[in-house]
């Protein structure tokens, strides 16, 4: 069941518990740029997008919304706008004036980001919450006086320095940035509210959502939730980074409109968004349990070790196929026979054709706990038992050996029966390594991608498991792919370069996905470093607070470089930038040749 919110009407839509989740996208192009805006608008609708956001940041972009709205209208498009505001408060006035929704960016409205490190007694502190409060009411009674509904949009990587200095770059700080709006419009009488907490880390990105709701509910507050992941990138990473974060939430009740950011044309943005959708409406919702230790932090289940498989080694992957993906080959393939055994790997069959051969690289498989209680033979080193849901209560209700390992497969189950299963597992002691497996019969690689990272992903980001295994018939070599990227983009198993890229937007002066393709192809052989590529200074030198190295736009055709949090140059020309950072890593001594 939904979480229960109020209604927040943006034009002739509704937002809320009462309504269904909605779709939106946001323009790529400068909102300066009437037509092209009006085009991009159009892509997103056609594709089932049902809000659309334009960046305004400044007045002459807020009034130019006007236009856009306009030109919408004489094609046959009277579906709502969204102003998108980052530190410009006398622009979201007139974009209120406009449009049915303005985003605010709660670290940026009033307060301008100096990364200054300041201690807060509690009376300098209330000072600048008074000043939020000056600013902000001017908003909110615009809003009022032209039926505008709000989003108070929280980003991780665009904390206030106030926030920072007292709360640190933490969910909490996050939760806190909104709050101080929130409990201005609640004075204020104003309820016409979507929030929004977004991180490029999934992991945060839950665990903030879950803390807004509590802390929500302990201050009687009920307001839509605006989900995303923010800056996911392109790709399957980006369908999975966003499938992790919003499918996880959604399946707890909690979310009434997402969003999935994509370095890509914005209309491709609206099926992936749709498939997540149709994934979570073939699922049980259960409530989210705030007293979970996993709720807001992360949590490793405990396991001890089985050859390769639990305590600290990272998650394995099991495959029906040989393949290799790039230079990955998966840990252990299953196979229904012992023919064409390569010595090199190492293989798991069928208990019954396992006991036939003698080969010291084969594993068994048991169909049940009750196959492994009455086989004759048994490996020494490792046992997978498949075991049942509907009935671990029963069977596993003493200890096991320390050469098993369990596999949970969550075909025609949910996420939420492996967690009710782990529950189980840790509430009894029993730290065999588990390996999650689900079969996958999609035509549609991009809905098994989605599907397999909510139903198995989503509890790598709760630390629960220590295997993955995916099949699916018509696309074996691909799954291969498939499972490192889920245990990649939930952070358990660092297989590549990790990238972090923002969408773009009116902001971004030069072609981010050009440039974001350009990075990849020069420095993607870079095993475990993480990448930030940014359009803009709004998120970047916050979103790449765990990057390594940061490449964000600095002005038209003008590039900064970050080593972590330092800037090290600013105002690169962009034609040289690339080489630039491949510069900086290498002084760095994080480079290796190709």
């Amino acid at each position: 069941m939904r979480r229960k919110t109020v209604s927040v009407k943006i034009g002739d839509l509704f937002i809320g518990s009462k309504h269904d989740v909605k779709t939106q996208s946001m323009t790529t192009v400068s909102t300066a740029d009437t037509e092209p805006s009006i085009d991009e608008a159009i892509r997103i609708f056609n594709a089932g997008g049902q809000l659309v956001r334009f960046t305004a940041p400044s007045i002459k972009e807020a009034k130019n919304l006007e236009n856009i709205r306009n030109g919408l209208i004489k094609k046959g498009y009277s579906k709502p706008l969204v102003a998108d505001i980052h530190f410009t408060p006398n622009a979201a006035i007139v974009a209120s004036e406009i449009v049915e929704k303005v985003r605010i960016n709660p670290g940026n409205f009033v307060d301008k980001k100096k990364f200054e490190i300041k201690e807060y007694d509690d009376e300098t502190y209330q000072e600048e919450v008074k000043k939020i409060e000056e600013k902000f009411i001017n908003l909110i009674n615009s809003c009022k006086k032209n039926d505008t509904a709000l989003r108070i949009g929280t980003n991780h990587g665009s904390l206030s320095d106030r926030i920072m200095n007292k709360f640190g770059d933490t969910p909490l700080g996050m939760v806190e940035s909104a709050m101080e709006f929130l409990r201005v419009c609640q004075n204020e009488n104003f309820d016409q509210i979507v929030l929004s907490m977004k991180s490029s880390n999934p992991i945060v990105m839950i665990h903030a959502y879950r803390l807004l709701v509590k802390k929500m509910e302990s201050e009687k507050m009920i307001f839509p939730l605006h989900l995303g992941v923010t800056e996911a990138g392109d790709g399957l990473d980006g369908r999975i980074k966003s499938a992790l974060g919003i499918g996880t939430l959604l399946s707890e009740g909690l979310g009434d409109t997402i969003r999935v950011s994509l370095t890509e044309d914005p209309e491709f943005e609206i099926p992936a968004a749709e498939k997540i959708l149709s994934k979570i409406e073939s699922m049980p919702i259960k409530k989210s349990n705030f007293n979970n230790i996993r709720a807001f932090s992360y949590y490793k289940r405990e396991s001890f070790e089985v050859e390769n498989i639990g305590n600290k080694n990272h998650p394995i992957v099991i495959s029906n196929d040989e393949s290799v993906f790039e230079e990955n080959s998966p840990d252990y393939i299953f196979k229904l026979d012992s023919s064409l055994i390569n010595k090199d790997k190492k293989y798991i069959l069928p208990y019954i054709e396992w006991s036939k051969c003698n080969l010291e690289n084969t594993f068994p498989y048991y169909d049940s706990v009750k196959e492994f209680r009455k086989s004759d033979k048994k490996s020494e080193k490792i046992n997978f038992i498949k075991l049942n849901f509907d009935r671990i209560k029963n069977t596993i209700n003493q200890s096991f050996e320390k050469n098993i390992v369990f596999v949970l497969d969550v075909t025609s189950k949910s996420r939420h029966d492996l967690v009710d299963a782990i529950n189980f597992f840790e509430k009894q002691q029993i730290n065999n390594p588990v390996v999650f497996k689900g079969d996958y019969n999609e035509k549609d690689f991009e809905k098994i991608a989605i599907d397999a990272s909510i139903d198995i992903g989503s509890l790598f980001l709760e630390g629960m498991g220590n295997g993955i295994w995916i099949s699916c018939s018509s696309n074996a070599k691909k799954v291969n792919e498939l499972s490192f990227l889920i245990l990649q983009n939930t952070r358990t198993r660092i297989f590549k370069t990790d990238y972090i890229s923002c969408p773009s937007c009116g902001r971004t002066k030069f072609d981010l996905q050009e440039t974001t393709a350009m990075v990849k192809e020069n420095t993607s052989h870079l095993k475990g470093l993480k990448i930030s590529v940014m359009g803009c200074i709004v998120n970047g030198p916050g979103e790449m607070a765990d990057a390594d190295y940061g490449y964000v736009g600095s002005g038209t055709g003008f590039i900064s470089l970050y080593k972590g949090k330092q800037l090290i140059k600013k105002n690169i020309p962009s034609r040289h930038a690339v080489d630039e950072l491949i510069h900086l890593i290498k002084e760095n001594g994080d480079w290796i040749d190709p």
